[in-house]
């Protein structure tokens, strides 16, 4: 059952009271051999006794699943041990202190649970805190919880954004873990900078209209101006030119990326969730924890892709979809270079009953969609790659669905080419809907 008034803590979305340990899950059906690894998932579970003022105000906690040869050895969930789980509020200026409740990544030999406003914080294979990492006392600011790894260099490009000047710093990291660049970028402002993008050649951000604002009471201090232009900055990943900034006629904004590419004519693309002020009204309202999502025509953000062009300085953007869609995923060995497939949720409205799990064909122009059922919300559609694939979707989807009947979840493993199950692996209890995770292989 979900409360309207604080859905975060609700339904869905009810917190775990404890940490625990499973060995030995049941599957249904038969997992592939080749995904040996991790599967990790961040999000936001309150302490007991304890309600944020916002869904992104509880502590953070990470859950997994570990695959092996064609089982799943364990699941364990754990908070992330920040002095904020430990009561210590967020000042604004003490980066440790952090919900690290967002995402988790490895890179560099680390797993680093991140939250935007806040240094990274290391946890282990095993889900056990470390500390906060700060890259050897280089990483000066917060940084953003959607790195880009580049597939082809090993590099880690990633943000820190704030409030107050500088609004933006770019970073590099080289496949060891070591930042060995880092620019204050010119001309942004301070918008809700949540995501970006690279490409072969480019970091690609954005300034919406979504921005700081210190009278805004609603748990996050950003609110909608509509007196701010949306607007998409493309800077050189080599550090020999300016950024450019391209203004859109489309009064928009985005919170997660798809991805960026070059196309054929030298043309900057970009493509993501697109939200006007009205959809972006009505599905801040779930982030800030009021009821959610409609059932209207477009109740939330949609498909878009905006092409930025340095032959003639001028944007322009399309809609691909109408469905309500966000957590947008791809396979990441295409990050910067054009992608033919991007997966997402596909949320109630528009059309649509329950929740789905998407995936759309830029090729084609098309969708496909897996329903979940009644009561069952699906998490982030992870992308894991089939042994000896070729095409770019041979390989599997991963995520944890949310089953509020039957008071239980499972990690499912779809096939990513027509969205078939292949395996479910049956948690030992029902896990909180969350954020963002990826699949993390064995290292060879």
């Amino acid at each position: 059952m979900t409360d309207l008034a604080k859905p975060y803590i609700t339904g869905h979305y009810t917190p775990m009271a404890d940490e625990i340990t499973a060995t030995e899950l049941k599957v249904r059906g038969t997992l592939p051999p080749e995904l040996n690894g991790r599967y990790f998932r961040n999000g936001h579970n309150p302490k007991p006794g304890i309600t944020p003022s916002h869904w992104f105000r509880g502590e953070g906690m990470l859950h997994g699943v570990r695959l092996a040869d064609g089982r799943a050895e364990w699941y364990r969930n754990r908070w992330v041990k920040t002095p904020y789980l430990d009561g210590v509020p967020f000042t604004g200026t003490e980066l440790a202190v952090s919900a690290a409740a967002t995402s988790i990544i490895f890179h560099g030999g680390r797993y680093l649970a991140l939250q935007e406003a806040n240094l990274p914080w290391e946890v282990g294979a095993e889900l056990d805190t470390i500390g906060a990492y700060d890259f050897g006392g280089k990483l000066t600011s917060a940084m953003t919880a959607h790195p880009k790894e580049d597939p082809v260099t090993g590099e880690l490009h990633f943000f820190g954004y704030s409030p107050l000047p500088p609004y933006l710093t770019y970073y590099v990291a080289d496949a060891s873990g070591e930042i060995v660049r880092s620019q204050v970028v010119d001309g942004s402002g301070p918008s809700l900078m949540h995501d970006f993008a690279i490409t072969g050649e480019h970091a690609v951000f954005i300034n919406s209209p979504v921005v700081f604002d210190h009278a805004e009471r609603s748990g996050i201090p950003y609110r909608w101006h509509d007196d701010v232009p949306f607007r998409i900055g493309v800077l050189p990943r080599d550090g020999a030119g300016e950024i450019t900034w391209f203004d859109l006629d489309d009064h928009a904004a985005i919170l997660h990326v798809t991805n960026s590419y070059v196309d054929a004519r030298g043309r900057v693309v970009l493509e993501g969730p697109r939200f006007d002020q009205a959809s972006w009204g009505s599905s801040w309202k779930w982030w800030v924890g009021s009821p959610g999502y409609g059932t209207g025509p477009v109740t939330g953000s949609t498909l878009h892709r905006w092409i930025m062009d340095p032959a003639t300085g001028k944007a322009t953007g399309q809609a691909l979809d109408q469905l309500t869609i966000e957590f947008p995923s791809i396979n990441d060995a295409r990050t910067g270079a054009v992608n033919r497939y991007s997966y997402a949720i596909a949320f109630p409205g528009a059309g649509l009953t329950g929740y789905h799990t998407f995936k759309f064909d830029n090729q084609r122009g098309e969708r496909m969609l897996l329903a979940h059922g009644e009561g069952r919300m699906p998490g982030e559609a992870v992308f894991a790659p089939a042994a000896n694939g070729t095409a770019e979707d041979d390989g599997y989807l991963m995520t944890i669905v949310s089953d509020l009947k039957a008071d239980a979840s499972e990690l499912l493993v779809l096939d990513a080419t027509d969205l078939s199950t292949i395996a479910a692996v049956e948690l030992p209890r029902r896990v909180p809907s969350g954020i963002h995770g990826h699949w993390i292989e064995d290292q060879k």
